[in-house]
């Protein structure tokens, strides 16, 4: 008798990595460049094990100076390559953000789509691991605000092999999000979420779409990376007392995919937003604004947000437990709005 031939399992990092290298097998014009992404494999193993297999001219070590190898990335995507550009901590957008959002997202617009951006700029993103303020947030809201890059933020390893597929094969510009805390790393406290099964061969997941991680009747949880997986975790503490949590992966925040949101709360008629980004003109505001406008009538409670306080993420590892959502404070708040 045959046994099922089994699953592989990935870490996060590995998936991204393996994503790579299959689009560069693929198409010469694929290449990456960064800080630390040749000989290191990036920071965060996004890029490991490229090197050895493409070389220096394809996985190129960049100075410590974002605004040129950025705006190099734009150059070559511009003439027809497709260049995987490594911000190494989002945090670090201040210096190149006239090469981000004066560039790359506005030159197809303003050459009247004459002119194609096809390149992925990725860039580690969350906290939880107290490196403090200056390489700790997420900002997703900070790109997604801005008009003329897709911005995803896939949380399973299963999507980050994906979705990185389908942002290299784009003609737009994507902004590509991976949390650390979801690549697997051991010198970081892994995750079970962190693993998880994923094909070898080549596959896309749209860009644009969220997923229905769990199927529930009395809550919508919407979240995103590290806090949908938060939500699954309240949510089976919610299930041992019969309390029924859809739960939400938002996975890209442009396009956003209101259809599913709205869908969910027409089901459970409660929403509940949690993001690790900052409260105020967010993400959660985002949502909650859409859901207001389409679906208000639905709502049996007032919508509830999570997020991060107004404050800079504290080093202290008390004070960062105290100000980032957790599945405690997700529980917490599902029972609030059910008592209510």
């Amino acid at each position: 008798m045959e046994t099922a031939k089994k699953q592989r399992l990935l870490t996060g990092n590995k998936a991204m990595a393996e994503a790579i290298a299959l689009e560069m097998e693929k198409n010469d014009d694929v290449f990456v460049l960064g800080e630390d992404v040749g000989k290191y494999g990036g920071i965060f193993g996004s890029t490991e094990g490229l090197l050895d297999k493409f070389g220096p001219e394809r996985v190129m070590d960049t100075p410590i100076s974002e605004t040129a190898f950025i705006g190099a990335a734009i150059g070559a995507a511009a003439e027809g390559m497709r260049p995987i550009a490594e911000l190494m901590f989002v945090d670090f957008y201040g210096v190149c953000m006239d090469q981000i959002y004066n560039h790359m997202a506005k030159i197809p617009y303003m050459s009247g789509g004459n002119v194609k951006m096809p390149m992925v700029l990725m860039t580690a993103v969350g906290g939880e691991y107290n490196d403090a303020a200056q390489h700790s947030q997420t900002l997703y809201a900070t790109f997604a605000h801005l008009p003329g890059m897709k911005v995803v933020a896939p949380t399973t390893p299963h999507d980050l092999k994906g979705m990185m597929t389908s942002a290299i094969r784009d003609d737009d510009p994507v902004v590509f999000m991976f949390h650390k805390t979801l690549q697997g790393l051991g010198w970081m406290d892994q995750l079970d979420a962190s693993v998880g099964h994923v094909p070898e061969e080549a596959y896309t997941v749209p860009l644009g779409k969220a997923k229905v991680a769990r199927e529930g009747a009395d809550v919508t949880i919407v979240g995103i990376q590290m806090m949908t997986v938060y939500a699954l975790e309240a949510a089976e503490r919610l299930a041992k007392e019969g309390i029924n949590v859809e739960v939400i992966d938002l996975r890209s925040l442009v396009p956003l995919d209101k259809e599913t949101i709205l869908e969910s709360v027409r089901k459970t008629h409660r929403l509940l937003v949690v993001d690790e980004d900052y409260l105020s003109y967010g993400m959660t505001a985002e949502i909650s604004a859409v859901v207001a406008e389409e679906a208000l009538y639905d709502l049996d409670a007032p919508i509830k947000r999570l997020a991060i306080p107004d404050v800079p993420i504290p080093y202290s590892r008390p004070l960062e437990q105290f100000v980032v959502p957790s599945a405690d404070k997700i529980y917490e708040a599902v029972k609030e709005m059910l008592e209510e």
